[in-house]
């Protein structure tokens, strides 16, 4: 369909232009009516090569790039602050879609707009996308009912932001010292493999003995060589089975619950882990949302199988009419203060306030036990590179001397 240029106001009085799809020009024109604006101008655009067009589309990475969290996180708050001003839904919803910077989230948010449109509610347009987390279309469904979208949207972005924030905190401490481990394995791989049996030849043909730190670097490589392929073919062999055994979801279950046993990284992940719970739990209560039907929304937000099942039991407990702290308890799953936190707001009907405290509080912990983390694995980093990195170098170098003619 060709393309149309619009010049229009809406109900607001404010200008609007943008692109539109449409069979002809009337078609275009009762479109934008139907969205309430007046009409000021409509035009056809000129058509351009279809080829030039679709060679665009495909090299454009926008047109392929995945829709982050962060994307639906800064349109929620666009959307709260359109909302907020005044603007209609449809309106807001058609503006967050043209400022898009990614094609895959303008043509979600056209869709739930059309969606819309269509007669289906903004809660009922979201579920159809898999990138809305369900706490987002919870809130949603709970500031339809209530009247308060703008504010229900608001909360959303900035659980999103928390929740980022979180796992940025999480990703970062882990980041670093990974990538320092992998590039000082590889420098000492590449010495091991390359400079090191060059220094043989040389030495060999000088009939000099290699030195017995650097000979046993030179077995090292050879070794490593000759069953080159086979490491490697076994190392890939490993990782497919270990997917494998990981997409399976008795193997996830399995993993996750031995991640949460690891020393130190178990404790961050479980720190993580009750702050979100309480974060999120917190809002879908004060927002007016039952107790079991926030509980499936926390569940289905944790990444971690072992934890999302403990949340599931607690469920079909407060299901079956008991208590929610006890349900949480002993799991190895959350930090222990939080059932006991739990239970002072069931007894005091003061769930959502008390969980908002022990979020604030879990936030804290979880910063210091990731400060903790880096100050451990630090040292630990710099230890193990440096004893790796100085072994190959220091036998290098003794090799030289040797080549040189200096007895060691």
């Amino acid at each position: 369909m060709p393309l149309f240029d619009y010049i229009a106001r809406d109900t607001s009085g404010r200008p609007q232009r943008g692109t539109l799809d449409s069979a002809n020009v009337q078609a275009a024109a009762q479109v934008l009516r139907g969205r309430g604006w007046r009409l000021l101008k409509v035009t056809v655009q000129q058509p351009e090569d279809e080829a030039w067009q679709l060679f665009v589309q495909t090299i454009n990475p926008a047109n392929w790039m995945p829709i982050r969290l962060a994307d639906i996180e800064l349109s929620l708050s666009q959307l709260g602050v359109m909302l907020r001003s005044g603007l209609t839904l449809l309106t807001a919803l058609r503006t967050v879609a043209e400022h898009s910077s990614k094609a895959r989230l303008r043509r979600v948010w056209q869709d739930v707009s059309d969606r819309i449109q269509e007669g289906a509610s903004f809660h009922q347009a979201l579920a159809q996308h898999a990138c809305f987390p369900p706490l987002v279309v919870q809130l949603v469904r709970v500031g339809e009912d209530t009247g308060s979208l703008d504010v229900v949207v608001d909360r959303a972005a900035k659980a999103l932001e928390r929740r980022r924030v979180l796992f940025m905190q999480v990703t970062t401490a882990l980041a670093y010292p990974a990538i320092v481990l992998v590039a000082a394995i590889g420098v000492a791989t590449f010495m091991v493999v390359k400079v090191i049996p060059q220094l043989q030849k040389f030495l060999s043909a000088m009939g000099r003995k290699l030195p017995a730190m650097t000979q046993s670097l030179v077995d090292v490589s050879a070794w490593l060589q000759t069953n080159g392929a086979m490491i490697v073919g076994g190392m890939f062999l490993t990782i497919v089975g270990a997917y494998l055994f990981y997409a399976t979801p008795q193997g996830r279950l399995i993993v996750d619950r031995w991640i949460l046993k690891i020393p130190i990284v178990g404790g961050v992940v479980r720190l993580a882990a009750t702050a979100s719970f309480a974060t999120s739990l917190s809002l879908l209560l004060r927002s007016g949302i039952t107790l079991l039907d926030g509980l499936r929304g926390v569940e289905q937000l944790h990444r971690n199988r072992h934890i999302a099942n403990v949340v599931n039991n607690a469920r079909e407990s407060v299901l079956r009419g008991g208590a929610l702290a006890p349900a949480l308890a002993g799991q190895s799953a959350y930090a222990p203060l939080l059932s006991r936190m739990v239970a002072v707001g069931e007894q005091g009907g003061t769930l959502d306030e008390v969980l908002q405290e022990v979020a604030q509080y879990h936030e804290g912990q979880l910063q210091v036990a990731i400060r903790r983390l880096s100050a451990l694995i630090e040292p630990a980093i710099i230890i193990i590179v440096g004893g790796l990195v100085g072994f190959v170098y220091i036998s290098f170098f003794m090799a030289l001397f040797s080549a040189g003619g200096a007895k060691l």
